[in-house]
């Protein structure tokens, strides 16, 4: 292999180990590394878990002294301040690296260009942009928060093969098979929250929680204007156990609210007239907390609004072999909708599987 080679296996090889922080390190990036010499790895490794020794420092500690001379290749610029974490540029110059490459800035303030200022500084060779792309797809639900100041949205739905996501009588337990529902647990527990609408919340009656637990224990949210979310809900009777937040909206009656936060519920007042500018209110608002990937399971109303405030960032959707019909019978997402069929959302990366009959499809949106 010639030079250029090695650095793309290497570069690869630091992106796959980034890729295992996933659901451990959020608000923090996903990020991994590789020390080298030529094609020999000699330390490797990835952010674990958010406030524990960041990938350089665990690839700088495999290498020991033999990190002196050799190359470094990182997923994102290494940082240059005091945050939970002593700043990795100071390590990487105290171990004698001589070659820095990097997939791409970090454009988190405190850094953004300054850790690779420092490193060229102290008279190290720094290369950026190696495969970029891919360390700009890793990380996009943080890049995403710190540039935009909101979470990742991924919309997620079942429905049946004639684009139903329940009868006309609203019976939808269960339109997908048992391992689209391990799925969908999976995701649940890598998230910092998921979203469903009232109606989802009377209707179905869902716990929404990850069983078996994930890696985080997200809040579960209901979009309810009014705070009439049933004292009786799964969702209200466990608010002490796991977080429920009730968004609601300024007409929500004082003694509904009362009865919500009594019972150990949480309540955030969404500004806005109509259901788009309200959930926009609330994603800024997770923004605030730093929540980085939000899940929204629906119905038809809140993942219409979602569109309708171009939040959706990426789709998970289980199309199980089945036929309903019903002209009254929901499809996924309603809401206002586009005009022109140019103006719908494609996606990218798609990925395709079957899961016991049903079909799993996946992506993301195309900006």
């Amino acid at each position: 292999m010639d030079q250029a080679e090695i650095d793309l296996w290497h570069m690869r090889r630091a992106l796959e180990l980034a890729q295992a922080g996933q659901g451990h390190v959020e608000p923090n990036p996903m990020v991994g590394c590789v020390v080298v010499h030529g094609a020999e790895i000699i330390g490797e490794g990835w952010h674990r878990r958010f406030g524990a020794a960041h990938a350089e420092i665990e690839a700088l500690r495999l290498a020991g002294a033999r990190a002196a001379g050799a190359s470094m290749f990182v997923t994102l610029e290494p940082c240059c301040h005091q945050g939970k974490t002593p700043p990795c540029c100071q390590a990487v110059i105290n171990a004698g690296i001589r070659r820095v490459v990097i997939a791409m800035r970090d454009p988190y303030p405190e850094v953004a260009g300054h850790g690779i200022e420092q490193l060229a500084a102290a008279g190290i060779q720094v290369d950026v942009g190696l495969l970029e792309d891919e360390g700009q797809r890793l990380n996009a639900p943080y890049l995403k928060l710190v540039n935009a100041g909101q979470p990742w949205t991924i919309a997620k739905w079942a429905m049946t093969l004639d684009g139903k996501i329940a009868t006309q009588t609203g019976a939808s337990q269960w339109i997908s098979g048992e391992a689209s529902r391990r799925v969908v647990h999976a995701l649940r527990g890598r998230v910092d929250a998921v979203i469903v609408g009232s109606g989802t919340a009377t209707q179905d009656n869902p716990l929404l929680t990850a069983r078996p637990p994930g890696t985080r224990t997200a809040v579960r949210i209901v979009l309810d204007s009014r705070a009439a979310l049933s004292s009786g809900s799964q969702l209200v009777k466990t608010a002490r156990e796991t977080p429920v937040l009730v968004a609601i909206g300024e007409e929500a009656p004082p003694a509904e609210r009362d009865r919500l936060t009594d019972a150990g519920c949480e309540l955030f007042v969404c500004d806005g007239a109509s259901p788009a500018a309200r959930l926009e209110s609330l994603m800024d608002e997770l923004g605030r907390r730093r929540m980085t990937n939000v899940l929204v399971e629906g119905g038809s109303g809140v993942l219409g609004s979602l569109l309708d405030a171009n939040g959706i960032d990426e789709v998970h959707v289980f199309v199980a072999p089945k036929l309903v019909g019903g002209r009254k019978a929901p499809s996924p997402i309603g809401g206002i909708g586009l005009a022109e069929l140019t103006s719908a959302l494609t996606l990218d990366d798609v990925q395709v599987e079957t899961l016991d009959g049903d079909t799993y499809i996946r992506g993301r949106v195309r900006v």
